[in-house]
């Protein structure tokens, strides 16, 4: 029934346990489920931080293996490769060097 409906309990259902079951109510200031709350967004913060310092870090990484001469294309690949399963590298490698094969493209073909 419309009745039924509560827009600030928890799943828009009215509870038998009283004002402790609104969210509201549960996340009011001064509340430890504030404290909760706050203490969840600053650590979430803090991990955004970091990973864009982490992000900095890997831009600063490859810049440097340009500048030594090494191909970031070819470390960027190889870093992919080596997070793969080996069987399904195996497998990936099998399938690509089918294709290439059936395309003319391996050079024991030419």
């Amino acid at each position: 029934m419309a009745g039924d409906y509560d827009p600030y309990a928890i799943g828009g259902k009215p509870s038998d346990e009283g004002p402790r079951e609104r969210v509201g109510a549960s996340v009011g200031a001064g509340t430890s489920a504030a404290n909760e709350l706050r203490a969840i967004i600053e650590r979430m913060e803090r991990l955004a931080e970091e990973k864009s310092a982490i992000g900095d870090d890997e831009k600063a990484e490859m810049a440097n293996a340009k500048a030594r001469g090494f191909d970031t294309k070819a470390i960027r690949k190889i870093i992919k490769l080596r997070k793969q399963d080996p069987a399904q590298r195996s497998n990936e490698q099998t399938v690509l060097e089918t294709y290439m094969a059936a395309l003319g493209m391996l050079e024991d073909e030419q």
